[in-house]
């Protein structure tokens, strides 16, 4: 949960766990014991390296929402404006001109409302 914290903000995760429903509390409780304390508290990469990978991976799957979630949490990261402009670039070579596309109208939105842009 630290991990889980530190990375998305409070906020997020106060939100996520006030939306938890009997039905929706197990995947919960399996996305911060799975993605943030196993996965993310890994020592094989840093937190920015993980974003990039992260922002990477749900351009190529077309998830728009995590994409919005996770470049909030690349800034926390550590990634710059221009570093998250960069892994849309190259998402697009390798993952194609409409997901990037997609990804630029979302990121810019972020952005935007981070008061980066």
């Amino acid at each position: 949960m630290v991990v889980r914290r530190a990375v998305l903000s409070d906020a997020h995760v106060d939100r996520a766990n006030a939306q938890a429903t009997p039905f929706t509390a197990d995947f919960q409780d399996f996305i911060t014991r799975t993605a943030w304390g196993d996965i993310w508290s890994r020592p094989g990469l840093d937190r920015r390296s993980r974003s990039v990978a992260v922002l990477t991976a749900l351009i190529a799957l077309g998830h728009e929402t995590e994409f919005a979630m996770h470049v909030r949490a690349a800034r926390t990261n550590g990634l710059t404006v221009e570093e998250i402009k960069e892994v849309i670039l190259q998402a697009g070579l390798y993952c194609g001109v409409p997901a990037a596309n997609s990804a630029f109208g979302v990121a810019q939105r972020v952005l935007e409302e981070l008061g980066d842009l």
